[in-house]
C-alpha cells in the first residue's frame, strides 16, 4: 500500500474546532466558497470536479466518479478523520492526523493510502505527492 504525506502544519485553532469541521464534509463547501481568493489556482480551476455531500465528497477523476466517506471505525475524536473511498476501482482513504501543541494551536498532516499495483502506483505517485502536499496546504488555510 502506498501512503503519501502533507507536510506538517500548524493550524492556530483549537483541535476539536479543528475536528469538529473537518468531519463534516459540508462544511468544507462553504469553507471553500468563502476562501476562493486564497486557494491556489491550480485548485480553483478543480472546484467544479468536487461535490460536498452530508455525508460524504464526491469528486471526479480519471477513473470516474469517486465517493469519499467519513470512516467511522477509523476517525478518532479529536486527533483523526479518515475518508475512505465508498466506490472506487482501488482502495484508497484520506487521514488528517490533529495533535494539540495547545488550547489554541494544532497542528495537522494529510495522508493518503492507496492500494494499487506496484507498477500503476510508480506512474502515479508523483502526482499523488504533489496532492497529499496541496491537501495539506488547503486544510491550513481554512477559517476555523
Amino acid at each position: 500500500m502506498g501512503k503519501y504525506s502533507s507536510d506538517t502544519h500548524r493550524i492556530n485553532a483549537n483541535i476539536n474546532t479543528i475536528f469538529g469541521k473537518l468531519s463534516n464534509p459540508t462544511l468544507y463547501k462553504e469553507a471553500i466558497e468563502n476562501n476562493l481568493d486564497r486557494l491556489p489556482e491550480e485548485a480553483r480551476k478543480n472546484l467544479d470536479k468536487l461535490q460536498f455531500n452530508e455525508n460524504s465528497i464526491v469528486l471526479q477523476s480519471p477513473m470516474g466518479e469517486v465517493t469519499l466517506g467519513v470512516d467511522n471505525n477509523k476517525t478518532v475524536e479529536p486527533t483523526r478523520v479518515v475518508y475512505a473511498a465508498l466506490n472506487s476501482p482501488v482502495k484508497f482513504s484520506l487521514e488528517i492526523e490533529l495533535s494539540a501543541i495547545d488550547e489554541n494551536t494544532t497542528e495537522e498532516m494529510a495522508t493518503i493510502n492507496l492500494d494499487m499495483p506496484f507498477f500503476v502506483e510508480k506512474m502515479v505517485s508523483g502526482q499523488l505527492k504533489d496532492g497529499a502536499k496541496k491537501f495539506g496546504e488547503l486544510l491550513k488555510m481554512l477559517p476555523y
